[in-house]
């Protein structure tokens, strides 16, 4: 946990900030579909940040003409630096760094590899939206020929070159970086990354700017026709509001990627499901019981008895909650068999 003199210091800029108000993180709301330009559009849902509680409101609106599912109005670029801030680094490293690190990931980062070493043995390979990079230590355990690389906006992928699980870091935006690494990739890997770029063509271009003819294209993303998302409504995880700004339909990005030169090898919803949908909802609907926590973005630290009260909920809730995780994992044969599954899987070779 971070300590409290670590968020007494980041209060003040957060106060300061956010005196200015939200709207202002946000670009003008859309009224024609970023994916395929219709102008046919309904409001799915409003929701707030149920991951990091910090202040704003947030839309999803769905097109009628090809389902895809996007953040209206969006975030700017200004909007995602604050949104993302102590998430991934700062506050939130250590809790990120444990996520990445448990074997329930390991064994996902494994299977993921395993599916591209099926039709591929890349020389080299580009993890973009690495983070800490330990898909790539993962990976290296399948593959220890593959030189794996890394490509993030934080400082985190920084630390997986100094930690090696990767060996070259490339800090900043894959569509600025792209052209300085054309053809120079067997693979590259987009896992969970693409649902938050600004613009999912402008990066799917960048990876086949990247990519050697013959090379492979690896993509997980959330699988916006999950029923578990139809069932679940805004506390299903994987619209992970404010950060996911695109939820692509499998049957798009495989139209969009034949269209830019790729022939889809892979497309397969069962071996990407993450099972972790029924406990997330739980914790989402048992935080809103509980008194606020101490986080520098809001204006006051709470007080010691709400403190306490917090702690001691959370504490007598943990069985309940572990006993739901396992409720998921029992489930995990059975839905990722079906459209519960709640991400999909695409590998598509540049021709």
């Amino acid at each position: 946990m971070p300590s409290r003199e670590k968020i007494a210091e980041l209060r003040p800029a957060y106060r300061e900030e956010l005196a200015r108000g939200t709207a202002r993180f946000f670009l003008p709301a859309r009224t024609n579909c970023p994916w395929c330009l219709g102008p046919d559009l309904r409001r799915k849902f409003r929701t707030r940040d149920l991951i990091q509680d910090k202040p704003g409101e947030f839309v999803l609106d769905e097109c009628l003409g090809c389902g895809h599912i996007f953040q209206n109005p969006r975030l700017s670029q200004e909007g995602l630096d604050f949104y993302y801030r102590d998430f991934y680094d700062g506050l939130g490293a250590e809790t990120t760094a444990k996520m990445f690190e448990g074997n329930g990931s390991r064994k996902r980062f494994r299977r993921s590899a395993h599916a591209l070493r099926r039709v591929a043995l890349p020389a080299r390979w580009l993890d973009v939206g690495t983070s800490l990079g330990h898909f790539c230590a993962a990976a290296k355990e399948v593959l220890p020929d593959t030189e794996f690389d890394g490509l993030d906006m934080g400082e985190g992928v920084e630390h997986a070159a100094k930690e090696g699980r990767v060996e070259q870091a490339y800090r900043g935006l894959f569509v600025d970086l792209a052209d300085s690494m054309t053809g120079r990739y067997g693979v590259v890997s987009m896992f969970h990354y693409l649902e938050h770029t600004l613009d999912p063509h402008r990066e799917l271009t960048a990876a086949h700017t990247a990519l050697a003819p013959g090379g492979h294209l690896l993509i997980e993303v959330p699988d916006p026709q999950s029923l578990c998302g139809r069932l679940l409504g805004r506390l299903w995880l994987p619209w992970f509001q404010p950060q996911h700004l695109n939820l692509i339909p499998m049957q798009n990005l495989c139209t969009r990627l034949r269209n830019l030169g790729f022939t889809v090898v892979v497309a397969e919803r069962r071996d990407a499901h993450i099972p972790a949908d029924l406990v997330c909802a739980t914790w989402f609907l048992f935080s809103r019981l509980l008194p606020p926590d101490d986080v520098p973005w809001r204006a006051k630290r709470p007080g010691r008895v709400s403190r306490v009260v917090r702690s001691a909920l959370v504490y007598t809730a943990l069985p309940f909650l572990l006993a739901v995780y396992g409720i998921d994992q029992l489930l995990n044969p059975l839905l990722r068999r079906t459209r519960f599954s709640n991400a999909y899987r695409v590998i598509a070779r540049r021709d």
